[in-house]
């Protein structure tokens, strides 16, 4: 399969960026190091080319029934311009994918995980009934996420959009640099941010004034790295490593997401089920005790007793500290538990932590 080369490719070529192939796509892995670009976020802003995106449309009079059906969570509980955190399940409770439902006056717009795309639009295609418009438009949107503290400063800049006044989890729809934009207060760092999507033509143009627009604050292009280490110091999920076909969203503690109460959906029966019974497991936050960092695949422990294994592992850029993610059986899963990482044929002292392990200071 061909590799795609996303608008913004030579833009971030000429930027200094490390590009490698990540589901599908040329993408920057990272521009000047991990540990700067995470740190900017964390301390000022930076910005995200997250065009790999899949974007679906759902429009007709069954749209919401439709994602009801497929989704976990409960769709009618949206305002128009509110967005919802959400999943799909196979019959077994597995999950297909995790994505974000945006419900505008007209449509309903789907956000899926790049490296699912394909999987997820012919999963809902397969389950699709009469009166719904279903189309995937993900080559006709580019995505911009802009994070960290000094974001909205930055982008206020190029808009006349009220931004402050966007709750988290909504939208609104305006003009960033003369470009119609749907503007999502959103993202997936636990920083105060914003996600732009617009036809992919004008993606230069808004990069390079956004840019521009926070120079002040030293703004700087972030790649997929930090924005990896991002997402797991707020134990965010990562499809393909903490969530996928063989688990499920009460054991990865998205329980918050399923609302069993709603209705038939699928996967509804089998996750009823693992409630009934509780789960077997827990994805769980852990902290190494000493130096080392923890990696996805590396075996958890308790006395000598292999009791999971992580799922998600860095060395977090701000607390300086190996931090990952895991499974554990569920009587290992309490806060305070003193478990062992084996790394490279040691087995290191860790805890099992509250989270997020960083806790945003403003």
């Amino acid at each position: 399969m061909e590799i795609k080369k996303l608008t913004l490719y030579d833009v971030h070529k000429r930027a200094g960026a490390k590009i490698v192939d990540f589901a599908g796509f040329w993408m920057p892995i990272q521009y000047e190091g991990i540990m700067n670009e995470h740190r900017k976020v964390r301390h000022s802003v930076g910005l995200f080319d997250v065009s790999h995106m899949g974007e679906f449309i759902v429009k007709g009079k069954n749209a919401l029934e439709f994602l009801q059906l497929v989704t976990v969570n409960d769709v009618s509980k949206l305002a128009e311009f509110q967005v919802q955190y959400s999943a799909l399940c196979y019959d077994n409770g597995g999950i297909v994918d995790d994505l974000l439902v945006y419900r505008l006056p007209d449509y309903f717009l789907v956000v899926v995980n790049a490296s699912n795309i394909e999987k997820d639009f012919d999963w809902m295609q397969k389950h699709l009934i009469p009166g719904v418009d279903f189309k995937n438009l993900s080559d006709e949107y580019a995505l911009i996420a802009i994070q960290g503290r000094n974001s909205l400063p930055t982008l206020q800049k190029l808009t006349k959009v009220h931004l402050s006044e966007i709750p988290y989890y909504w939208l609104t729809t305006g003009e960033v640099g003369g470009v119609k934009c749907f503007i999502s207060r959103t993202g997936y760092t636990g920083e105060l941010g914003f996600e732009i999507g617009f036809p992919p033509e004008h993606a230069e143009k808004i990069w390079t004034s956004l840019m521009e627009a926070g120079a002040e604050f030293e703004i700087a292009p972030i790649g997929l790295a930090a924005r990896d280490t991002l997402r797991l110091e707020m134990k965010y999920c990562l499809y393909g490593n903490d969530i996928d076909a063989t688990t499920n969203p009460l054991e990865a503690g998205l329980g918050w997401i399923t609302k069993l109460k709603k209705g038939n959906f699928i996967g509804r029966d089998a996750l009823l089920q693992v409630k009934a019974q509780g789960v077997s497991r827990k994805l769980v936050g852990m902290v190494l005790e000493e130096n080392g960092v923890p990696r996805h695949g590396y075996p958890i422990y308790k006395n000598g007793l292999r009791i999971g294994e992580v799922t998600s592992g860095t060395m977090s850029p701000m607390l300086q500290q190996g931090i990952a993610m895991g499974y554990v059986k569920t009587e290992y899963a309490e806060i305070g538990n003193q478990i062992e990482i084996e790394i490279r044929g040691k087995h290191l002292p860790a805890k099992v932590v509250e989270t997020p392990f960083y806790k945003i200071p403003y």
